[in-house]
């Protein structure tokens, strides 16, 4: 069943958001999201999994692997309203599966959302630098979705931190590389990382005053174009081609 949240933004620009595990959204690309909900675009986040099989059980642990899920998927659900995503759904694959799901079937089943919503623009992994099997797994799934589907929108891939300040070390050039301004949207971010409570318990940084927790984020989150042989005509905002296009 699709899980929904109450949709808060009517027409205008439409993100899909696809990854792998609760806290991908806010951990990896929080500030983004943030940013173009603030400005009325409609998001769709779809999450593969619901964490289920995570180490971090809260600090000191308050979860088990039957609680775990449920917890994961309320706070979810909370990172979301702290973000302004509208629209949330799971695929329901359980944890650290994603890559042996059969392939074709996923494939399908995002290509039917793709078709679904409409995006102008869809962020997924890059099946190569996504770091965990199941966000490779989801990024390469999404990829040939995207690709299959003819969706007129922008494919994206999310990167960690600042890696991709210098992506001449991933086989990427600078024309390659979008760079979101998100410091006008890190409380947002703060909020959703706080509301996965029970991975960022641990991380103290987390829970110090607004202040300290502030600095500790960087200032833009980069994302890498899906499609590298057309360059960005404007690498500060992910919707450039699309704001192009309807002009």
């Amino acid at each position: 069943m699709n899980s929904i949240i109450q949709e808060r933004t009517v027409g205008g620009r439409k993100l899909l958001a696809v990854f792998a595990h609760p806290d991908d959204e806010t951990f990896i690309c929080g500030g983004t999201l943030a940013k173009y909900a603030a400005e009325g675009t409609e998001i769709t986040l779809v999450s593969a999994t619901r964490g289920e099989m995570g180490r971090r059980m809260g600090n000191p642990p308050y979860l088990n692997r039957e609680t775990i899920a449920a917890a994961r998927e309320r706070e979810l659900r909370e990172a979301c309203d702290c973000l302004g995503i509208s629209r949330l759904h799971f695929l329901n694959i359980r944890d650290k599966t994603v890559e042996f799901i059969d392939e074709a079937h996923l494939t399908a089943r995002i290509e039917a959302l793709i078709a679904e919503t409409q995006p102008d623009v869809v962020l997924t992994f890059h099946e190569k630098l996504g770091g965990h099997p199941d966000h490779c797994a989801i990024g390469k799934l999404t990829t040939e979705a995207f690709r299959r589907s003819g969706c007129k929108g922008s494919l994206f891939f999310i990167s960690f931190g600042n890696t991709m300040e210098n992506p001449e070390r991933f086989g990427y050039t600078r024309g390659d590389i979008a760079k979101i301004d998100v410091s006008a949207h890190l409380e947002a971010k703060l909020a959703a990382f706080r509301a996965h409570r029970c991975q960022s318990e641990i991380d103290e940084w987390v829970w110090l005053p607004d202040e300290e927790a502030l600095s500790r984020f960087g200032a833009y989150e980069y994302f890498i174009k899906g499609d590298h042989s057309v360059p960005l005509r404007d690498a500060g905002d992910l919707f450039q081609t699309n704001a192009a296009q309807t002009l």
